[in-house]
């Protein structure tokens, strides 16, 4: 009890430090106040998270006050962002993190929330009525949370000013792909001179060749997940489908590796990589990697990286 009582106590210390980081961008008390309120809420465990069970949680009345801080009150979120991204450096930064970029979805009830409409979420694994935001991670030794977000907004909103306008979209924003997305919120980051050493994202992202090719231009390392139908650069072929590397490789080039533990249980796969364009610079490799479930060999996922010469994987 009294080590929980401790933890608590450290967490709301560095949340008024976090807090102190940003405060100075609200102009009033009320506005001052409702962010910490907010912060306390989305990190209480509440079994659901909105206006009214973060207002009870603050001890508010109502959920006037929170609705005021995220509807009304004029505050530039993208500074708020720029400061605590300050935060996390400071405290996780390392020069061997990993960026990770992902997109997920919040359901919604409606057609006024901007970008809202039936589209696929992750989050539902189905198509649903939802907004979609792609979002950058950071991950330390330290820890790892998020530093860099977007709101994707479909073409039914794009091509409509006038429906972007009522939810407050300026007409200066237009569509952009959720590649696109991602790679100003990388770019950004190498810009800033934020210390991370790897990027990453699922085959949504990673079948882009474009993107992989402006990481390797940057000489950021990478491990990008591909489709099957994804095609490279080697010996034999300029385009040589991916899947066609591992078809009939032997069984000892299959390597059984764990990747930690998930909801159910260890997570083991078997893995095998190719090398491919072998007539790059010496001291940077390229492999294609083949993730096999040992309990349906058949599901085979596929990941294209850019690394440095030492050994990856398998060794």
């Amino acid at each position: 009890m009294g080590g929980d009582l401790a933890a608590v106590r450290v967490w709301a210390s560095e949340l008024d430090a976090v807090h102190e980081r940003f405060v100075h961008r609200f102009s009033r008390t009320e506005p001052r106040e409702s962010a910490l309120a907010y912060m306390q809420g989305l990190i209480a465990p509440l079994e659901r998270k909105n206006g009214w069970t973060l207002a009870e949680q603050a001890g508010h009345a109502a959920p006037d006050r929170i609705h005021r801080l995220l509807n009304r009150i004029e505050w530039e979120a993208d500074e708020v962002l720029d400061d605590v991204r300050d935060y996390v450096v400071e405290n996780l930064g390392d020069p061997e993190a990993v960026l990770i970029v992902d997109d997920t979805g919040f359901l919604k009830k409606g057609t006024r929330s901007a970008g809202v409409q039936r589209q696929y979420s992750g989050t539902a694994g189905r198509t649903e009525n939802c907004q979609v935001g792609v979002f950058l991670a950071y991950a330390a030794g330290g820890g790892r949370t998020l530093i860099d977000r977007r709101l994707y907004l479909p073409t039914s909103w794009t091509d409509n000013r006038e429906r972007c306008r009522r939810a407050g979209i300026d007409d200066a924003v237009g569509f952009e792909t959720k590649v696109v997305m991602a790679k100003k919120m990388v770019r950004r980051a190498i810009a800033d001179k934020i210390p991370f050493r790897w990027v990453t994202a699922d085959a949504a992202y990673g079948f882009s060749k474009g993107w992989r090719h402006e990481l390797e231009q940057a000489d950021v390392f990478h491990v990008m997940a591909t489709t099957r139908h994804d095609t490279v650069v080697t010996r034999w072929a300029l385009d040589h489908p991916v899947h066609d590397l591992f078809t009939g490789l032997p069984r000892q080039k299959w390597k059984r590796r764990s990747c930690g533990n998930g909801a159910h249980g260890m997570r083991v796969f078997d893995w095998a990589r190719v090398e491919v364009r072998p007539w790059h610079r010496e001291d940077r490799r390229h492999w294609v990697l083949a993730r096999r479930s040992f309990r349906r060999p058949e599901e085979i996922s596929y990941y294209i990286a850019y690394v440095p010469p030492a050994p990856l994987l398998m060794s």
